[in-house]
């Protein structure tokens, strides 16, 4: 088998590590923007209480959370998809991240915005939805495409919990040719493949925003 040939076979588990990673960023985002504005907004209790969900999911070891997911839950009833498994840790792990993100974003936040809002006789969540979370977004995209690219890589630990990704089709490469090295090769040029126009892009963010700081944009 040809070096060629074996990066299509790798190639044709694409598709798994591509879905895998939509679905991921469907449960990471959505749990960075709500954790990050909980820290942010909220004291006592509340925010303690979000701060442990997010060093949860960001302390614990990913691959021993797709095995627990994927093999322990169903000791106790609850059977779980592979994808779903995958997406919901993935995405949760990189949203732990990524809330951290969202609540330095806001933090970084010229007090006057907030004081502008409530002279404006608009509630607190208006002034974080309307007028501080905006700006912030432009901060936090650098970082999130950075977090993108690591929840990309992270995709190669799926293949343990059965899922046929590019990293499963390298592993079954290697069993039938006996030959390793050209499979796992193959499998970093892929991903290098796929996440280096990831870094340029964001390195070409970070330029953006940084220029638009010293213009007095931001």
């Amino acid at each position: 088998m040809s070096f060629l040939d074996v990066l299509s076979v790798i190639w044709s588990g694409f598709g798994v590590t591509a879905e895998v990673t939509l679905l991921s960023l469907a449960y990471g985002v959505p749990f960075a923007l709500i954790f990050g504005i909980l820290q942010f907004t909220t004291q006592g209790w509340c925010r303690h209480a979000a701060t442990i969900v997010i060093e949860f999911w960001r302390s614990s070891p990913v691959i021993i959370l797709l095995f627990v997911f994927y093999y322990a839950l169903p000791l106790a009833g609850l059977t779980l998809q592979a994808m779903s498994v995958a997406a919901l840790v993935l995405g949760l792990n990189i949203g732990g991240y990524g809330s951290q993100a969202v609540r330095a974003a806001l933090q970084s936040l010229d007090r006057g915005q907030y004081e502008a809002g409530m002279a404006m006789g608009l509630t607190r969540i208006q002034t974080l939805m309307l007028i501080e979370l905006p700006q912030a977004l432009k901060a936090m995209v650098p970082t999130f495409v950075n977090l993108l690219i690591q929840l990309v890589k992270g995709t190669a630990l799926v293949s343990l919990i059965t899922l046929a990704d590019m990293t499963y089709k390298a592993k079954s490469v290697a069993q039938m040719t006996f030959d390793p090295a050209s499979a796992y090769m193959g499998l970093l040029l892929s991903y290098f493949i796929i996440c280096y126009p990831l870094t340029i892009l964001g390195r070409s963010l970070e330029r953006r925003l940084a220029v638009a700081k010293e213009g007095g944009h931001v």
